[in-house]
C-alpha cells in the first residue's frame, strides 16, 4: 500500500519557507517536491485556509509563511492538508452478527484507538519550531559543502 506523504512534504516546504525571506512560486515548490504546480497549489490551499501560509499573485509573488512556527504543531499541519485518517486498518463489518468477528473487532478497535491517541498526542506535541531548531543544529554540525547540497533541492 502506498503511504500518504502530504504531511512530510508540507513540513519540508514550510521549513524551507521559514529559512527564506523571498516567496516561493508554485513552480519552485513543485520542483523541490518532484511534482507539478497544480498539486502544490491544491495542497497549499489547505495551509492557506488555516492561516499558515499566504500567497501573492504576479511578478515577485508566491507563497510565504504567515505563522509563528512555535504555535503550529505537526497535527495542525496534518489536519490543514486534509491528511487521511491516522490508521487505515479497520473492521470488516461495523455491526457483525458473528461472535468471532465481534471479538476480533473489539480487540482491533481498542488497540487502534490507543495507538491513534498516542500518535495524535505526539503530533500535537511537536511544533514546527522544534523541527527548525533540529535542522539548524544539523546544519551547524555538517561541513559547509554538505550544507550547500542540503539546500540545493
Amino acid at each position: 500500500m502506498r503511504s500518504d506523504s502530504r504531511l512530510s512534504r508540507m513540513l519540508h516546504v514550510l521549513l524551507h519557507m521559514a529559512r527564506q525571506d523571498a516567496p516561493f512560486t508554485s513552480e519552485q515548490l513543485a520542483q523541490m517536491l518532484a511534482t507539478n504546480p497544480v498539486v502544490v497549489r491544491r495542497t497549499m490551499a489547505g495551509l492557506k485556509k488555516a492561516g499558515y501560509v499566504q500567497s501573492e499573485k504576479g511578478h515577485g509573488g508566491g507563497w510565504t509563511l504567515s505563522c509563528d512556527l512555535a504555535a503550529v504543531s505537526l497535527l495542525d499541519i496534518h489536519q490543514a492538508v486534509g491528511g487521511p485518517r491516522i490508521f487505515a486498518i479497520g473492521s470488516a463489518t461495523e455491526n457483525p452478527e458473528c461472535g468471532v468477528e465481534q471479538v476480533v473487532n473489539a480487540a482491533l478497535d481498542g488497540a487502534l484507538a490507543q495507538a491513534q491517541a498516542l500518535l495524535v498526542q505526539r503530533l500535537a506535541a511537536v511544533k514546527l519550531s522544534d523541527l527548525a531548531q533540529e535542522f539548524d543544529a544539523l546544519c551547524q554540525a555538517r561541513p559547509a559543502h554538505a550544507q550547500r547540497r542540503q539546500h540545493a533541492h
